[in-house]
């Protein structure tokens, strides 16, 4: 072989790679430019945001958007009940998804297909079906604009699913790795716990982000059950800058700050549980 054929061979995958980087670039350019734009705006006065020439450097960008958010004081009491609704979903979630999950997988009970199916149905059931019936659930229990009231919603909505995610999960795992350790002398609990459960952890760590989420974000029900000023969830909370009760004109300047301010917890839980997807993979699979 000619040494020219064997540097365009080596300059071949080269090229290809540097190709694929760059595509890669790009498309997480588009995919970041949204959240740059967000805080961008968040910057910037109302007068600016409305120019017909958009601003992409905030030269001259204050804080003053985010202080007239959070100066009403209605962000923190928000933000409190966002935070105590999505903690107890995600909670709750994970506990009743964990054993419901478990029991389908290792366990065979009558009814067990007739469970797996009634998740399935539950799925395609449309929430704005059932709106009249939970308000009147929930007017009926006195639980309107209660946090417990929409975190039984929350975690009846999210439940069947976060479920059907964990079974793929203790699925995977095989029942094997447990029957090997009790032959190593530890009983079946000892072996569930120290063996499979923190094989789990990347399920766990799942299901729960897909929770919260949920929980975070949710609107439609939240603005069915919490009609009350004093009990606005997040969502709700940024809808009230939609519109400016003097002008009557969206103040885009402090929507963006808001909307900026409502994905810090979500950053943060993310910062928090995104090295933890993967550390449970072989965390178990060693008697210790």
């Amino acid at each position: 072989m000619s040494t020219s054929m064997r540097i365009t061979q080596r300059r071949t995958p080269k090229i290809s790679s540097l190709m694929w980087g760059a595509l890669a670039l790009f498309v997480a350019a588009l995919w970041a430019f949204p959240v740059y734009w967000m805080l961008n705006s968040a910057l910037l006065p109302n007068v600016t945001l409305q120019s017909s020439t958009p601003t992409f450097i905030p030269f001259g960008g204050s804080l003053d958007n985010f202080v007239a958010v959070t100066a009403s004081g209605t962000f923190f009491s928000a933000l409190g009940v966002s935070l105590t609704v999505t903690s107890i979903t995600v909670v709750c979630c994970l506990s009743f998804a964990f054993l419901g999950a478990l029991a389908i997988s290792r366990f065979r009970f009558r009814g067990r297909k007739g469970f797996i199916l009634a998740l399935l149905l539950v799925q395609m059931l449309p929430a704005e079906g059932l709106f009249i019936a939970q308000y009147r659930m929930m007017a009926n229990a006195n639980l309107l604009n209660s946090v417990l009231g929409i975190s039984i919603l929350y975690i009846a909505a999210v439940v069947p699913f976060t479920i059907w995610m964990l079974r793929g999960f203790v699925t995977g795992i095989p029942v094997e790795l447990e029957e090997a350790a009790m032959v190593d002398g530890l009983t079946r609990t000892q072996a569930f716990l120290r063996i499979t459960f923190p094989l789990l952890a990347p399920g766990l760590v799942a299901s729960g982000v897909y929770a919260f989420l949920q929980a975070w974000n949710e609107f439609t029900i939240a603005l069915v059950v919490m009609t009350s000023d004093t009990s606005k969830t997040v969502p709700l909370w940024l809808r009230g800058f939609m519109q400016s009760s003097a002008t009557r004109e969206t103040d885009w300047g402090q929507v963006m700050a808001a909307s900026t301010l409502v994905s810090v917890p979500v950053i943060i839980f993310f910062l928090l549980v995104q090295g933890r997807m993967s550390s449970g993979l072989v965390g178990g699979a060693v008697k210790g």
